[in-house]
C-alpha cells in the first residue's frame, strides 16, 4: 500500500477504507479516467522546497503508450516536493515560486546557486501510482516495470527521489494483448507513460484556495 499527505488542504477526518476499495473496483470502466483535483489528487502540491505558501497545485495523470498492438499506462498521483517538468521542453510548467508568487522559480537552479530551503515536515510529499499493461509478462518482470516507471519520475521531477518523498510505483499486467514485444520495448514504454502522466497530472490540475493557502495551479502561471 502507499499513500500522500493532503492535510494541508484536505480533511482529516475523511479516510480510505476497505469499502471504499470494492467501490472503487465495482465502478470501474473503460472510460478515460478524471484527471487533476480529483480523488488523491484532490489536495496534491508540489514544488514545496522553499514552503508550502510557495507551491502549486499536484493533482491525478495518466497516459498510455501503445506499440504493436500492446499498451502500457500509468496513472499516478503527484504530491512531489519538487518541481514538475515537461521532458519534452525541459520547462518547469508547476513547482516552487518566486516570493512575490507570480513565476516559477525552478527549484534546481535555486538550490544549485544556494538558496535557502524552508524547514521540511517528515513524511509529507510523494507521488504514487500504477503502471499496468495488457502485455504477457512475468512477476518478475512486473517489478521491472515499476522500476522503470521511476526512469519516468526523474524525466518529471526535479528534485525527484528526495529524503523527503515516499515515491512508490506498482506495476501489472492483464496478459490481454497475447504477446509481448519484450522488456525493451515494455521498459521504454513505461518509463514514457509515467513521465507523460505525472505532466498531465500538473496540466489538468486546477488552482484552489483553502483557508489561508492559495496553490495556483499550472493553467493560472502558464
Amino acid at each position: 500500500a502507499a499513500v500522500l499527505f493532503d492535510l494541508m488542504v484536505g480533511d482529516a477526518s475523511v479516510r480510505p477504507d476497505a469499502q471504499a476499495g470494492w467501490r472503487a473496483c465495482a465502478a470501474a470502466s473503460t472510460k478515460a479516467p478524471a484527471q487533476g483535483n480529483v480523488g488523491a489528487g484532490n489536495g496534491a502540491a508540489v514544488g514545496k522546497l522553499f514552503g508550502i505558501q510557495r507551491a502549486m497545485k499536484g493533482g491525478i495523470g495518466t497516459a498510455s503508450v501503445t506499440v504493436d498492438g500492446v499498451t502500457v499506462g500509468a496513472l499516478v498521483a503527484c504530491n512531489a516536493l519538487g518541481d514538475v517538468v515537461d521532458p519534452a521542453t525541459g520547462r518547469v510548467i508547476a513547482g516552487a515560486r518566486t516570493a512575490n508568487g507570480k513565476k516559477l522559480l525552478d527549484s534546481r537552479k535555486a538550490i544549485l546557486r544556494g538558496d535557502l530551503l524552508k524547514p521540511l515536515l517528515a513524511g509529507t510529499n510523494t507521488t504514487i501510482g500504477v503502471i499496468a499493461t495488457d502485455a504477457v509478462i512475468t512477476k518478475v518482470q512486473a517489478q521491472r516495470l515499476a522500476q522503470m516507471g521511476h526512469d519516468g519520475l526523474a524525466r518529471s521531477i526535479n528534485p525527484v527521489h528526495t529524503m523527503s518523498d515516499g515515491d512508490t510505483l506498482f506495476a501489472l499486467g492483464t496478459g490481454r494483448a497475447g504477446k509481448s514485444p519484450g522488456m525493451m520495448v515494455l521498459c521504454t514504454m513505461a518509463a514514457e507513460a509515467t513521465a507523460r502522466a505525472v505532466v498531465n497530472a500538473a496540466l489538468a490540475a486546477r488552482g484552489i484556495t483553502a483557508g489561508a493557502l492559495t496553490l495556483p495551479a499550472a493553467i493560472d502561471l502558464a
